[in-house]
């Protein structure tokens, strides 16, 4: 099994090495979130006080979802910004665009149409960085890591709540032996995506991130308000996770060891340490959270789902990776 990763993983810097150099051509597929002009903002301008370097955004895609009113409503105008203020190209396909970058940011809000967006940019060859959420099943993510081995082309998916620099402290604080931790966030939901995936990946993110993989099985309570997940992982160690709807909506999370209970500290919310490792991604090819990690994380969030539709009963990973196409 290890002697198969580091071959795939020699493949991907293969595949991913044509092209790249002191500035990759970046293009960005979906101009309805927000991340499409900060991201590009924070690469292309050098004046910013956190420019990112090694890359320059040059063209765009639209895409955009009519029934998403968070995607309707915003592509007009990012288009706009995108054009006007960086100077950006708009291209009417995705192949297109690929044949202009060398590297692709997958950006749109919507999850749904994601593997349809990113089927192209493997057969073209050219890494990716997907935003959440990767996909709107883990059917669909399940295809994309596949197809994505199949191509021998890397690709990376993260929440910005990953590299904070207080998520980046709170690893680093030696609570002795790990034995569980507790991840708390906002969990709004959008009708077209199971619960947690569509803003709830952040907070599930912020679990993976002080528990890692290795999670068994998931049980859910669910209220109106109020979700709370509770994994158990290899060895025995738990990680609890707790959606947060209409009221405050803070985040944190809190590891619990055997010799000390350590607290995120407080901290700005900040994109730049996220678009630095889409930066070092897209220029060596090896994705900082394995793709397996990720299929993982969206396998928690549809075992939490499936856990509310039985009734609070536990589900186990294995299961709901079996049941929707997975090894």
């Amino acid at each position: 099994m290890k002697l198969k990763k580091m071959i795939f993983a020699a493949l991907c810097c293969l595949a991913s090495s044509a092209g790249f150099g002191a500035d990759l051509r970046i293009g960005i597929i979906g101009v309805d979130t927000s991340h499409a002009v900060a991201f590009t903002k924070l690469i292309n301008d050098d004046a910013d006080k956190k420019h990112v370097a090694g890359g320059k955004v040059v063209a765009f895609y639209k895409g955009g979802s009519p029934d998403i009113p968070e995607s309707a409503g915003r592509i007009e105008s990012i288009t706009k910004d995108l054009k006007e203020k960086y100077g950006l190209k708009q291209v009417d396909t995705i192949e297109e665009l690929c044949g202009m970058v060398d590297v692709v940011l997958l950006e749109s809000l919507d999850g749904r149409p994601k593997l349809e967006q990113v089927t192209p940019v493997f057969k073209a060859g050219k890494p990716v960085f997907i935003d959440k959420p990767v996909a709107a099943s883990l059917r669909d993510v399940i295809k994309i890591n596949r197809l994505a081995k199949k191509s021998h082309v890397p690709w990376f998916s993260s929440s910005a709540y990953r590299y904070y620099d207080s998520m980046v402290a709170l690893t680093q604080t030696n609570v002795g032996e790990m034995r569980g931790a507790m991840s708390y966030g906002p969990c709004e939901l959008e009708p077209h995506h199971p619960d947690f995936f569509w803003y709830g990946i952040h907070p599930t993110e912020a679990l993976f991130t002080a528990m890692g993989t290795g999670c068994e099985s998931v049980v859910r309570t669910s209220t109106e308000n109020t979700d709370l997940a509770t994994g158990v992982w290899a060895g025995g160690r738990v990680g609890t996770l707790r959606c947060l709807r209409n009221a405050v909506t803070p985040h944190k999370v809190i590891v619990f060891g055997s010799k000390a209970v350590a607290e995120q500290p407080k901290g700005a919310d900040d994109y730049a340490p996220l678009v630095v490792e889409i930066m070092k991604f897209f220029q060596t090819g090896i994705s900082p959270v394995s793709n397996d990690e990720t299929v993982e994380i969206y396998a928690f969030m549809e075992a939490a789902d499936e856990s509310k539709r039985e009734g609070g009963k536990t589900v186990r990973i294995s299961d709901v990776m079996r049941k929707n196409g997975g090894d």
